[in-house]
This record gives structure tokens, C-alpha cells and sequence, in this order.
């Protein structure tokens, strides 16, 4: 697997303060041109260094007030795969995790309000063949949320 190197950085860097910027900033910025830029940035796709980009969307300015982690356990850990697929089914959840610990999985999802969370609680999670047991962790405020410092190593 090949590395990144301080230039990779150093463009990472940029485009994670603001993934918009133009090419030819970055590339002035850097002090290299605008198709050494674009030639970077594709490595570091191919490399799966970089996997997305976008836009980021407020879930509360479309309704979703409740932000939610439930931990779920499964009747055995395998039916992990079984399990995904039906919670990718349920648009809330955003994030599943198959961890350690006293849960098999951990799952971010966004309600509207309470009464939303508890139908997705009873009508679905809890309904999908294999979940055993939901704990659920209302977030009361997000603290940060950032990516991993790339310029550190």
C-alpha cells in the first residue's frame, strides 16, 4: 500500500477546512499546479484515503430533534450480517457499528421527537429478527465533531 506523503497532507488539510475550495487555490496554497492537485486527490480516492465528500446536513433544520445512540444485542454475534441489511432498511439509523463490549452493535439514528423514537424502538429495531435487547442514549447536545488531524503523525 503506498503512503501519503506532507504534500498529501498538506492538501488533505485544505479541502478538510472547506471541501469546496477550487482546485487552483489548493494548488497555490501548496505551491504546485492544479493538475498535480487533481492527480493527488485521485491517488488518495483510489488509496481510500479520502472516501466521500459532500455537503453535511442539519438533521434539526429537516425536523430530526433527537439524536440517539442504542446499543443492541443480538441472540449470537453473527447475526450481525443478517442484522445490517434490516437496519439499513430504517432511513433514521445513520451509523451501525459491530462492537465489544456489553452491546453487539451500536447504532446512531435521528427522530423527530420522542414519540417518533419510541415507534422506531418498538415497530422496527426491536422487531427485526436476531435483536435480543436496545439500551437507548438520547445525545442531549453535540460537544465536537471533527475528522482525524492529518498534518500529525
Amino acid at each position: 500500500m503506498e503512503k501519503i506523503d506532507k504534500l498529501d497532507r498538506q492538501i488533505l488539510e485544505i479541502i478538510l477546512r472547506n471541501a469546496r475550495i477550487p482546485s487552483k487555490d489548493v494548488a497555490a496554497e501548496c505551491g504546485v499546479s492544479r493538475a498535480a492537485i487533481h492527480q493527488r486527490i485521485q491517488r488518495m480516492i483510489d488509496m481510500h484515503v479520502i472516501t466521500g465528500s459532500g455537503y453535511h446536513v442539519n438533521p434539526k433544520s429537516l425536523g430530526f430533534r433527537t439524536c440517539t445512540y442504542i446499543g443492541v444485542k443480538l441472540e449470537k454475534g453473527s447475526m450481525y450480517r443478517d442484522v445490517v441489511p434490516e437496519l439499513e432498511k430504517i432511513p433514521e439509523v445513520v451509523e451501525c457499528h459491530f462492537t465489544t463490549g456489553p452491546y453487539t452493535m451500536l447504532c446512531k439514528l435521528y427522530a423527530r421527537d420522542n414519540e417518533h423514537l419510541m415507534e422506531l424502538l418498538n415497530d422496527k429495531i426491536q422487531n427485526i429478527h436476531g435483536v435480543v435487547s436496545t439500551e437507548t442514549l438520547i445525545s442531549l447536545e453535540q460537544s465536537m465533531n471533527r475528522e482525524i488531524p492529518v498534518m500529525k503523525k
